[in-house]
């Protein structure tokens, strides 16, 4: 009973150490260049992202705590279901760092179309095994659709500039 507590709060604690990572390393970048983007007027205020991962991480780490628990921990069941997810994942992560950090638009782009499609590969894995947590995961692909409309929007709307030219 003690060592599901620990795989639980692992699991659940997983997503946002990168999440934590990636606003650490990038956190300088976010008020000056990020401010500095033309965005569209539906654009959450920058508060509110943190707010809002900490709540989609936080679901997303429970959920795939309870697909290896019904999976029967790292089992050949769960190579496809936690693969996909560990995959995601891994994109997620990789997001901040292309957007931010290297402030690769097109890259981020790309990263977050991909991301999409192995989120909802996420969840329809999931469907058949544990329908709460293919639930818990419906936020999170709503707030990735929210995110990549507005990916897509600065991207067309921020030209990218020549190497070099930082502000």
């Amino acid at each position: 009973q003690g060592r599901m507590w620990a795989y639980t709060a692992g699991f659940t604690v997983l997503p946002h150490v990168g999440g934590f990572l990636g606003w650490f390393i990038n956190r300088k970048a976010i008020p000056i260049w990020y401010e500095n983007l033309k965005k569209p007027s539906w654009c959450p205020p920058r508060t509110m992202f943190p707010i809002a991962w900490t709540v989609l991480y936080t679901g997303m780490g429970y959920a795939s705590y309870l697909i290896w628990n019904d999976l029967g921990g790292c089992s050949s069941k769960a190579i496809i279901p936690l693969g996909l997810y560990g995959a995601q994942l891994a994109l997620n992560w990789a997001w901040p760092p292309l957007f931010f950090g290297a402030r690769n638009l097109k890259m981020a782009l790309i990263d977050i179309l991909c991301l999409d499609s192995l989120a909802i590969g996420t969840v329809y894995s999931w469907c058949r095994i544990n329908k709460i947590a293919a639930l818990l995961m419906v936020p999170y692909l709503g707030w990735l659709a929210m995110a990549t409309s507005l990916t897509i929007h600065i991207w067309k709307d921020n030209p990218e500039q020549k190497p070099g030219k930082r502000e």
